[in-house]
């Protein structure tokens, strides 16, 4: 079977800057283990399968070694590729997925998504926290999937050289590194999720739920300008909506072939 397959650079607005994604639309869902086996030929941090719904569409993520709940930056490529290629005239577009309803809204050259939050909560530093990050944290958070340690300033994040198998080994999938932002923005971050096949993601929509309310309470604001300091990086615009948040982003199309499944 032939399938149309994109990918994209997400959170960029320029190529090989950002986060890249792959998305394939199918008619169907193929089974778990061909999905799976898609996403490790694909070899990006996520790869997006779209599935048709009347207007809407199910959405699943996977990563090179697993399926995983939610993904931000793959939800912003397959917006794009549904308002921007396959249904040009559209404004907006609703994913069902693991994590319930994702809505995400066109704006001007970029994209606005609606996630649930993240709420972490203080936490011990785990035994292998401070061999994972060659340092003391200040503050250690942990919510169901990862956990969030603060360091002092966004040059000690930029610097950073963890033990990934040390994090791998952590009771969490991922590990978010933050301090306060400098440069103009708000805070600073970087992803750690080698237990999920992806040493550092580039940038993370997932992180960014967690990372938005934990600075809405440490900034006592609801809008930030963050920024994700991978070696590719990547830049986006949190707010804080109740029990949501919206993450905003551009995409940058790189390649559009067919694959033979």
């Amino acid at each position: 079977m032939l399938v149309p397959i994109y990918q994209i650079d997400a959170f960029a607005s320029r190529r090989f800057s950002g986060n890249p994604a792959a998305v394939m639309l199918l008619e169907r869902f193929a089974d778990d283990a061909t999905l799976q086996a898609i996403a490790a030929e694909n070899n990006l941090a996520e790869t997006a399968f779209l599935v048709p719904d009347g207007e809407d569409y199910h959405l699943r993520w996977f990563t090179p070694t697993v399926e995983v709940p939610l993904c931000g930056h793959a939800t912003l490529a397959s917006a794009a590729v549904v308002m921007e290629r396959l249904a040009p005239h559209r404004r907006s577009v609703v994913f069902h997925s693991a994590s319930g309803p994702l809505s995400v809204e066109r704006r001007g050259t970029g994209y606005i998504m609606n996630f649930p939050t993240r709420v972490s909560r203080p936490v011990e530093p785990p035994p292998l926290l401070a061999e994972a990050l060659g340092q003391d944290p200040v503050e250690v958070m942990a919510d169901a999937f990862n956990y969030l340690a603060l360091l002092e300033t966004a040059d000690q994040v930029r610097s950073l050289r963890p033990a990934l198998a040390a994090v791998a080994a952590l009771d969490r999938s991922g590990l978010i590194v933050t301090a306060p932002g400098d440069g103009g923005y708000d805070f600073t971050s970087r992803y750690f999720a080698p237990a999920k096949g992806i040493p550092e993601d580039p940038v993370t929509g997932g992180a960014h739920c967690a990372l938005t309310p934990y600075w809405a309470q440490r900034l006592h604001k609801t809008t930030f300008r963050a920024f994700q300091a991978s070696r590719r990086g990547g830049e986006l615009v949190c707010r804080l909506v109740g029990d949501r948040v919206e993450l905003e982003g551009s995409c940058v199309f790189y390649l559009e072939v067919t694959a033979a499944i």
